[in-house]
C-alpha cells in the first residue's frame, strides 16, 4: 500500500485513471465534473443528498479529481484554466495523448491536438460541444453499484435507468475532426470544414452522423457557408485501395449503400445552445431557406422523397436534447413540417414505409406461391393415390385363383407361379395354390410298397452337358422319378448319333415290363432278336483271292 500511495500519491486506482483518459481522449478538454458524469453516473445518486450543491459536486467528483491529480504528476494530464463557472479545465499532455490512443484503440494519428489553451478565453464553445455529447450519451448509473446504498439512492438510480437510452459509447464520439476540400487527412488544405462532434454509432442505428454547435453567435449566412464546406467535402472523390473513385468519407467511415439507387450524403445535426446574442428561431429559417439547394430532395411517384446527393440538416436546442435525449421528438430536419426523434429524423421513414410495403407484398407472394405449391403437390398426390388404388384394383383383378379350393394367390405364390426359365413355367403346379400344391405333391408321391431308389443331384456341369431340360422326368406308368441313367439316355444331346429309346416315357422298371409282355405274347424275345442281328452285323464275310472272287462281289 505504501509503494502505490508513492506512485499514486493521490490515491487514485487504475480505472478512474482510464476513465479520465477516455473522456479526454475524446473531448480534448473537459472537466471533473463531466468526467465523472460520463463515466461513473452513479455517484451523482450516491452524493446526491449532500448540502450545499458544492460540497455533493466534490464528494462525487473526488475519484477523478484524484485520479487527475496523479496524472498530472506522471505527467499525463494537466490544468488548462477554469470555466466562467470556476470549475477547472483538465486537457491531456502528448504522452497523456499517446496512453489515451492505447485505451481508445485509434492511431495516435487520429487523437487530433491537445487542446493546450483553450480555457484562456472560458471555453464556452467545447463545454458546450461536451454538453452536448452527455446529452446524446445520456450515461446510465451501474445500479449493482448501488446495493449498499439506501432504498432510496437505488429508486432514484433505477428511475434513471428506465428511461430512454442514448446513443453509443464514449469511444464512439470524435471530436475536432478535419473535413479537408483538399489536402489530405493529416495535412488538410484550405477551403475544409472541422466537424465539431463525429458519432458512429451502428449498433444504435447512427452510422455517421456529424454534429455542429452553435452557441448563437453565428449568423444564418455564417453557418450556410459552413455547411458549404460540408457539401464540399462530401463531394470530393478521391482512388481507394482497390482503385476506384469513392467519396472521400468513405474511406474513413462505412455507412449502409443507399436503397432504389440512392446515395445520400451523411446527415448533419446542429445543435443550438442560446448562450449568445442570435435568436435561433429567427436563425433557423433564414439558414432553411439559404441551404434548400443542399437538403431538398426529389418526390417520387411511390409517396416519398429521394435525397440522392442531398445532405440531411437537422437542428434542436440544447435544451431539449438534454431534456427529452435522442429519442424525444425534438429534432426538426429542414423540408419537414414536425420535430421527429433522431432517428427518424436522419432516416426517410416514408422509403422505409414503401421498402415495408413491398417486403410485405413480396412476402404475401412469396406465401401465395407456396401455397399454390403446396396445393399442386396435394393434388398430385391424390392422382398419384387414385392411380395406385385402381393400379392395385386392376392387379387384385388379375390376381389367380387356386384352380382347387378357389382361394386367391398370395403374391409370393403368384411370383413363383409365374416364373419360367426360357419362357417354360419353372412351378409343377402354376394353378394350385400353396396348401393344394402340397397336397398335390404328396399324393404323386411313390406308393410306399415300391423302394424308389436314392437318387443323387447330378452335379452342374452334367447337367449343362447331356440335359436338354432341368426338370427330372417321372415315368407315365408308376409315376417314379426317372433314375440318372434312365434320363441320361431319353434325353442325350451332343454332337455324336442321337440313339432314341422306343419308351422314352417309360422308366427303367416299367420298360423291362413291356418287353416282358411282349416276349410272351410273341414267343421270341425281342431283345434276343436285337441281339442275333447285332452278332450278324459284327461278323465279317471271308475274303477269296483272285480276280474271279472279285468278280463274284
Amino acid at each position: 500500500m505504501a509503494g502505490k500511495r508513492k506512485t499514486n500519491p493521490a490515491g487514485s486506482t487504475n480505472s478512474y485513471r482510464a476513465d479520465v483518459l477516455h473522456v479526454l481522449g475524446t473531448l480534448k478538454v473537459a472537466t471533473a465534473d463531466q468526467i465523472q458524469r460520463i463515466s461513473a453516473p452513479h455517484l451523482t445518486f450516491r452524493h446526491a443528498d449532500k448540502e450545499p450543491a458544492s460540497k455533493q459536486k466534490q464528494a462525487r467528483t473526488a475519484s477523478h479529481t484524484g485520479a487527475l491529480s496523479d496524472m498530472r504528476k506522471h505527467g499525463l494530464s494537466e490544468n488548462g484554466g477554469s470555466t466562467d463557472t470556476g470549475d477547472t479545465l483538465r486537457n491531456l499532455t502528448p504522452k497523456g495523448l499517446e496512453a489515451a490512443s492505447w485505451e481508445l484503440r485509434r492511431p495516435a494519428t487520429e487523437m487530433g491536438s491537445t487542446a493546450r489553451g483553450a480555457g484562456s478565453s472560458g471555453a464556452s464553445h467545447p463545454m458546450a460541444v461536451n454538453e452536448t455529447v452527455i446529452a446524446l450519451l445520456r450515461p446510465k448509473p451501474d445500479v449493482a453499484k448501488l446495493v449498499d446504498d439506501p432504498s432510496h439512492v437505488q429508486v432514484a438510480a433505477q428511475a434513471a435507468v428506465d428511461t430512454p437510452p442514448g446513443i453509443g459509447t464514449i469511444a464512439s464520439y470524435w471530436t475536432e475532426v478535419p473535413l479537408p476540400a483538399t489536402g489530405t487527412w493529416n495535412a488538410p488544405g484550405k477551403g475544409g470544414a472541422q466537424a465539431d462532434v463525429v458519432l458512429t454509432a451502428p449498433q444504435d442505428g447512427v452510422p455517421l452522423l456529424f454534429i455542429e454547435v452553435d452557441n448563437c453567435h453565428e449568423t444564418a449566412e455564417e453557418l450556410a457557408a459552413k455547411l458549404e464546406k460540408y457539401a464540399r467535402f462530401f463531394c470530393r472523390r478521391v482512388k481507394d485501395t482497390d482503385g476506384q473513385e469513392r467519396p472521400m468519407w468513405c474511406t474513413r467511415w462505412t455507412v449502409p449503400e443507399g436503397r432504389y439507387g440512392e446515395a445520400p450524403h451523411p446527415p448533419v445535426l446542429l445543435v443550438f445552445n442560446h448562450v449568445g446574442e442570435r435568436n435561433p428561431n429567427r436563425t433557423i429559417p433564414r439558414l432553411r431557406e439559404l441551404t434548400r439547394h443542399l437538403w431538398q430532395g426529389e418526390r417520387m411517384p411511390e409517396g416519398y422523397h429521394s435525397y440522392d446527393r442531398r445532405m440531411p440538416i437537422v437542428v434542436v436546442g440544447l435544451r431539449n436534447l438534454r431534456e427529452h435525449g435522442p429519442a424525444g421528438a425534438v429534432f426538426l430536419r429542414f423540408g419537414r413540417d414536425r420535430p421527429q426523434p433522431l432517428l427518424d429524423a436522419i432516416g426517410n421513414p416514408r422509403l422505409e414505409g414503401v421498402l415495408a410495403r413491398e417486403a410485405e407484398a413480396a412476402r404475401v407472394r412469396q406465401a401465395e406461391y407456396q401455397a399454390q405449391l403446396r396445393r399442386a403437390a396435394q393434388e398430385q398426390a391424390a392422382k398419384k393415390a387414385v392411380e395406385a388404388a385402381r393400379e392395385a384394383a386392376q392387379r387384385e383383378a388379375r390376381r389367380p385363383a387356386c384352380a382347387s379350393c378357389g382361394s386367391r394367390f398370395t403374391d409370393e405364390r403368384w411370383e413363383a407361379a409365374e416364373e419360367t426359365d426360357w419362357g417354360r413355367p419353372v412351378d409343377t403346379h402354376p394353378h394350385l395354390c400353396d396348401r393344394c400344391k402340397a397336397v398335390a405333391v404328396a399324393s404323386a408321391a411313390p406308393t410306399p410298397g415300391r423302394q424308389e431308389e436314392h437318387q443323387e443331384p447330378l452335379p452342374e456341369w452334367a447337367r449343362q452337358e447331356f440335359m436338354c431340360f432341368p426338370r427330372r422326368p417321372r415315368c407315365t406308368e408308376c409315376k417314379a422319378a426317372f433314375t440318372d441313367e434312365r434320363w441320361k439316355a431319353m434325353e442325350r444331346t451332343g454332337w455324336g448319333p442321337v440313339r432314341m429309346e422306343p419308351r422314352p416315357t417309360l422308366c427303367g422298371d416299367c420298360d423291362l415290363q413291356f418287353e416282358s409282355d411282349l416276349d410272351q405274347a410273341w414267343g421270341v424275345s425281342r431283345r434276343q432278336e436285337k441281339h442275333d442281328q447285332e452278332q450278324d452285323q459284327a461278323v465279317p464275310r471271308p475274303k477269296s483271292g483272285g480276280w474271279f472272287s472279285r468278280l463274284r462281289s
